[in-house]
């Protein structure tokens, strides 16, 4: 179990990072300049070693690790600990990890100011059953119990505040790793090269610092041995700052070299970064030979699909889908029905082969959501652009009742032909001419335009398995964008907006308008708009239109009344009960808040928009359903989504409404 990344190679024979030797009169030093665990200093070496030593009343413990395993970590712990020797712990560069640790061993630690402590919860990778993942999850819980008993009994800190530093993979400066308990003295700043010299010596241009300084003072550093020659620490300054400059010179065109075969072949990109002894021919070779294994690009990019990825990705979606109360199959996801989202995201880098490497929990969570050959986007949005339609349709109000459905192909106007506008059919005689027709001015113009908002899914929430929260959100968008089409054709209703013709969608001038204030809804005040809408002419004014009503829209102050009027046989206004009711039954009643908020005493005849559209609606390509669409970025985190929907509404056709003031 790693708990932490270390850049290294094979050991040169004759450098040892660990060393640990008496230093006379009951006196001994211990380097931990290395990783913890089989790969550098194993707990068996270490204690073999410190039996070596013999009696000894005073031990300085010097660290500059990046930690490693728990178990070799704890047993190395345990041996200083219960050591009788008075223990100084010297942090001369880094002890992060299981190495902060066994420095929670010392009796002092001491820290200098430009030194880093590390502390954050264990992991593991595992594989096999639900049983077997649990038992894994309850044997961290376990290790994280025992690593945060060692950081309480040195800090006087309580178990919850450790542990939230440990949930937040938090770093620590000399100055604060004291303030907080885990480090006893702070020390000034120790030299650069001794601080830098284990982790850095890797790396070629790193290691020119430490041959610079052995050349200007002469001896080997060591962790206390400081200068104070203001020349020779500029020039080791400027040595690492050229050094780094170097090393960030070669993984830029290590990246740039890989170009368009970064994302299919981002496991070996990663190690050849990783790698500083790799250059970038190094690097081409290693790219070349992997193209040749049998996969050519196609499209400028080569993607592997990771095996039994595809199989993943569909349990996962099954398991989500299940959560989400959406019918799945029995016998599908059953592996993930308990999985969390950070399960899930973990499991979807898994599954193309993407190397978790040190990366803790929100780091993984980081990748999941932003690596190219992670499918955990994918999945998100599968799941939410479900929920997000099925409010969506759940939610339709009453719009479509009144308005017609269209599609247009693009954002520019588009001009729709009123009806009646072209000429009726003339009679041609045998060997005549057919003779064109006119359009005249009888036309409207509707465009689309994007309306939308942001739903994002944060990192903590994904750790906080707080799946509901965000499906709560997408349903709430999809209610949000039902509820704004509904509100844009009724409010194109109700504002009576100027036609082509330049009147007023509702006037006089068209013939659609009550005479007068109008009056209440009454048989006789529906039967005179029914009769208005069955006058209308065509263009020429040579035949009748004959247009039926086939709604009655009213404000909801007003639906009662509508509907008693519409249900009863006979004429509700007359004393004399027996006197039949002309307009029983001639139109559905639909009513709309968005109504009363301009009238409550304004009502409509509308008719079916099927057969002659009052209003129109156009959705862009015919899509009248939200679209999720995933939005990336460096400064997002977490994972967001545009949700959007394409569309214009406008009135069309004058001859399809009449209103009433309804005596106002």
């Amino acid at each position: 179990m790693r708990a932490f990344p270390i850049l290294r190679e094979t050991k040169m024979p004759n450098k040892t990072w660990y060393a640990m030797a008496p230093k006379g009169a009951g006196n001994a030093e211990i380097m931990i300049y290395d990783e913890i665990g089989a790969w550098g200093i194993s707990a068996k070496q270490f204690a073999a070693d410190l039996k070596g030593l013999g009696t000894v009343r005073n031990i300085d413990l010097r660290i500059n690790s990046p930690g490693g395993s728990v178990f070799d970590g704890m047993a190395i712990y345990n041996l200083i600990k219960q050591h009788e020797a008075q223990v100084t712990v010297y942090v001369d560069g880094l002890a992060a990890s299981m190495a902060s640790v066994i420095a929670m061993a010392g009796d002092i630690v001491v820290a200098p100011a430009n030194s880093l402590m590390m502390v954050h919860n264990p992991w593991t990778l595992a594989i096999g059953d639900a049983k077997e993942l649990r038992d894994n999850a309850d044997l961290l819980d376990k290790i994280r119990t025992a690593m945060v008993s060692a950081y309480t009994s040195k800090t006087g800190l309580g178990e919850e505040e450790i542990i939230l530093l440990m949930d937040e993979e938090t770093w620590l400066t000399g100055e604060e790793a004291v303030e907080k308990g885990f480090a006893d003295v702070l020390e000034g700043s120790v030299d650069m090269a001794a601080c830098i010299n284990k982790i850095t010596s890797d790396f070629p241009t790193l290691s020119a610092v430490a041959d610079f300084t052995r050349k200007q003072e002469g001896i080997m550093p060591n962790a206390n041995q400081a200068t104070s020659q203001v020349d020779i620490e500029n020039a080791k300054a400027e040595a690492v700052k050229a050094a780094m400059a170097a090393e960030e010179s070669r993984k830029n065109a290590i990246v740039a070299a890989f170009g368009d075969f970064a994302q299919a072949h981002g496991e070996l990109l990663n190690k050849c970064l990783l790698d500083s002894k790799v250059t970038v021919d190094d690097a081409r070779a290693r790219l070349l030979q992997d193209l040749g294994k049998g996969h050519a690009p196609h499209g400028g990019a080569v993607h592997v699909e990771a095996t039994g990825a595809k199989a993943k990705f569909k349990a996962m979606a099954a398991a989500l889908d299940r959560k989400a109360g959406f019918k799945s199959e029995e016998s599908v996801g059953r592996e993930f029905f308990s999985a969390t989202l950070f399960d899930m995201a973990k499991a979807c880098l898994v599954a193309h082969q993407f190397d978790l490497g040190w990366m803790n929990k929100g780091k993984i969570v980081q990748a999941a959501l932003s690596h190219s050959s992670s499918d955990f986007p994918k999945l998100l949005e599968n799941v939410g652009n479900k929920t997000l339609l099925a409010a969506y349709a759940k939610h339709t109000f009453n719009w479509d009742k009144v308005a017609r459905r269209s599609s247009v192909s693009d954002f520019k106007e588009v001009t729709r032909i009123r009806m009646g506008s072209f000429n009726n059919l003339e009679v041609i005689p045998e060997g005549g001419e057919y003779k064109y027709g006119t359009f005249g001015e009888e036309s409207e113009k509707i465009k689309a335009q994007t309306k939308g908002r942001a739903l994002s899914l944060t990192r903590q929430m994904i750790i906080n398995d707080d799946l509901g929260g965000f499906l709560m959100l997408a349903e709430m968008l999809g209610r949000a964008a039902s509820r704004t089409v509904n509100a844009d054709v009724f409010k194109t209703i109700t504002s009576n907006p100027t036609m082509a013709d330049g009147y007023a969608l509702f006037s006089s001038q068209h013939k659609n308008l009550a005479s007068g204030a109008g009056s209440v809804i009454t048989a006789a005040s529906v039967d005179e708009g029914r009769s208005a809408m069955r006058m209308h002419k065509d263009l020429n004014g040579h035949d009748y239109l004959d247009i039926q009503p086939a709604i009655l829209l009213v404000p909801v102050a007003l639906q009662s009344t509508a509907s008693q009027l519409m249900r009863s046989e006979t004429d509700p206004s007359k004393t004399n009960s027996k006197v039949p009711n002309p307009v029983a039954g001639a139109a559905e009643v639909v009513s709309s808040p968005y109504l009363d908020e301009a009238s409550t005493n304004d009502w409509y005849l509308i008719a079916n928009p099927s057969d002659l559209a009052l209003i129109e609606v156009a959705f862009l390509d015919g899509v009248s359903e939200p679209y999720l669409d995933t939005h990336e970025g460096f400064d997002i985190d977490g994972v967001k989504w545009k949700v959007r929907l394409d569309y214009g509404v406008a009135a069309m056709d004058y001859k399809g409404g009449w209103k009433n003031g309804g005596g106002s």
